[in-house]
């Protein structure tokens, strides 16, 4: 791959020391409420008599982070609520870059970035994606950035990152949408996935296509799929980039990543140990497990809790060499209790000392999924820390910290409006000890979805719509990761048969398959672009960089 692995100084956690709750929430990347009724979302609509003309997109230049020469955007006014075409109305940016050869042009893709709360405006640029140039020449490729975040009217929930430890831990969702409601009364409610898919048509509309193919990675399946089913007839391809189970909306939804990436974690370290000759970490995950642990004790004090990957023969010490199973089994039968017992003395005993406040750690969940990234993570573990520390970057910038809480209170808003799935109390006492006790990143997200913390006090407004692709005249194509944490393999199947996608499943574990420098996925996914199928149903891990000397 040749584009930049993603900068390891970008800590979402903030940098050292910072444990609000707004950095929490926009720590998950990717669902609650109390049990009142819910609206049925309008799955099925009978179509106008006639349609409305087709307002005009003016484009002019893009916002400066948008850095494809050739794009150009415009702003489309929208409906606030569909329920009243002719009511208040908000704003959405609309990037396109023309097909660079249009006498090959065969149609537009609309891709979205996922999240929900995904930057969507730079998502065709080429940096964490190398797009193929073939997409370039024959397709526009448009984003539509999604109501609620930057350049479309953005929801402003001022105020949310004082949110207090107490509030966060039983009425966070309330909280939040009181804020929001103080800033722009009415608005967050209507931030919700179909309302997204519904701004899409009228994109649709403006640009004056017949039909559009879609482009969604994670989250971005999640619209995809729901406009497909709501538009079927305006939907010609559709590609699933790492889909996630509807069913799953949206409690349920980390709970299946947190052992994912606890597994994947223990895949890079074994990765790192298998290039020993660069990086001098250890010829076993457990050795290069121990020396970045030590590294997030030189930085913040306090050891890592997440447990060690098992033990191998290279483990046993020499002296211990006649009993190397029994040794095996006892160090992987004691370990994980050990990290656990020994991050809770060193919290205990270095007061403000805490393992969330960890850059390093912070930004080894987060670039787990992209293997392009982890000899970047090695290089660093190798060096040791830089003065000042590894988050002494971005996160700095007021901008960067603005727009990343931002973007985390959007997806809490559009989690906490569709969620579906109801509560389970017993997983509170997790999320309590995991937030506020340990800090550990690893076992966080799944109970304080699960618990129903993560929008306590904010009850549901709508159901996430149906999605089905049998009114769709093209089959959708689903790429999946065997081992992908972020949107595990076998929940995304549930959404690759309510499509009927073909699906091709892609080794390793990385999360987003296409334009990541598998040239299997590319040329099969261009392929269905251009013809609307393909046979390849299997495809390799992407390749790893070459190791950093």
């Amino acid at each position: 791959m040749s584009s930049a692995p993603p900068n390891l100084l970008s800590n979402r956690f903030g940098g050292r020391g910072v444990r609000s709750a707004t950095s929490l929430a926009a720590a998950a990347v990717l669902a609650f409420g109390s049990s009142a009724a819910l609206a049925p979302a309008a799955v099925a609509q009978e179509a106008p008599a006639a349609e409305a003309p087709a307002q005009t997109l003016n484009w002019a230049a893009c916002p400066e982070r948008v850095t494809t020469p050739t794009a150009v955007c415009a702003t489309l006014p929208v409906p606030l609520d569909y329920a009243d075409p002719e009511g208040e109305k908000i704003d959405v940016m609309v990037m396109k870059q023309p097909a660079a050869n249009p006498s090959e042009r065969k149609g537009v893709v609309f891709g979205n970035a996922g999240g929900p709360g995904g930057d969507s405006l730079p998502f065709f640029d080429d940096g964490l994606f190398t797009w193929p140039q073939e997409l370039r020449n024959e397709f526009d490729l448009v984003a539509v950035q999604p109501r609620g975040l930057p350049d479309s009217t953005a929801l402003e929930c001022k105020g949310a990152e004082l949110i207090d430890p107490v509030t966060a831990a039983t009425n966070y969702g309330g909280a939040l949408r009181g804020l929001c409601e103080q800033s722009q009364p009415g608005y967050a409610q209507h931030i919700t996935t179909e309302n997204t898919a519904r701004d899409w048509e009228e994109v649709r509309k403006a640009l004056g296509e017949d039909s559009i193919d879609i482009l969604g990675l994670s989250y971005g399946t999640t619209l995809g799929s729901v406009y497909a089913s709501l538009f079927p007839a305006q939907t010609d391809k559709l590609v699933l980039d790492s889909g996630v189970n509807p069913d799953d909306a949206w409690n349920g939804l980390m709970n299946a990543q947190d052992p994912a990436y606890k597994a994947r974690t223990n895949d890079m370290f074994a990765w790192i140990a298998e290039n020993d000759a660069t990086y001098h970490l250890g010829t076993t995950a457990l050795q290069v497990y121990q020396r970045w642990s030590d590294l997030i004790v030189e930085e913040v004090g306090v050891n890592p809790s997440v447990a060690p990957p098992p033990a191998q023969v290279g483990d046993v010490p020499p002296a211990f060499e006649m009993i190397a199973q029994q040794y095996i089994d006892g160090t992987n039968l004691t370990n994980p209790a050990r990290v656990q017992f020994e991050n809770l003395v060193g919290t205990l005993m270095n007061p403000g000392a805490n393992q969330m406040s960890s850059t390093v750690l912070g930004q080894t969940r987060q670039i787990v999924p992209q293997s392009a990234a982890w000899p970047q993570l090695a290089a660093a573990i190798r060096d040791g820390l830089p003065e000042g520390g590894v988050g002494g970057g971005p996160m700095d910038d007021p901008e960067v910290v603005e727009a990343t809480l931002q973007a985390g209170n959007m997806q809490r808003i559009v989690m906490c409006n569709e969620n579906q799935v109801p509560a389970n109390p017993l997983t509170y006492p997790d999320f309590l000890w995991a937030t506020f006790v340990s800090g550990d990143i690893y076992n966080m997200m799944g109970p304080m979805f699960t618990s129903g913390a993560a929008c306590a006090g904010y009850a549901p407004v709508t159901k996430l719509p149906a999605v089905s692709g049998e009114a769709l005249e093209t089959q959708p194509l689903q790429l999946q990761g065997l081992r992908d944490p972020q949107t595990p393999y076998q929940p995304g199947m549930v959404l690759a048969e309510r499509m009927g996608a073909h699906v091709i499943t892609v080794g390793g574990g990385d999360h987003g398959q296409f334009a990541k420098g598998n040239e299997t996925v590319d040329a099969a996914v261009l392929e269905y672009f251009r013809t609307g199928h393909t046979g390849v149903t299997e495809a390799p891990a992407p390749p790893i960089p070459t190791a950093e000397a």
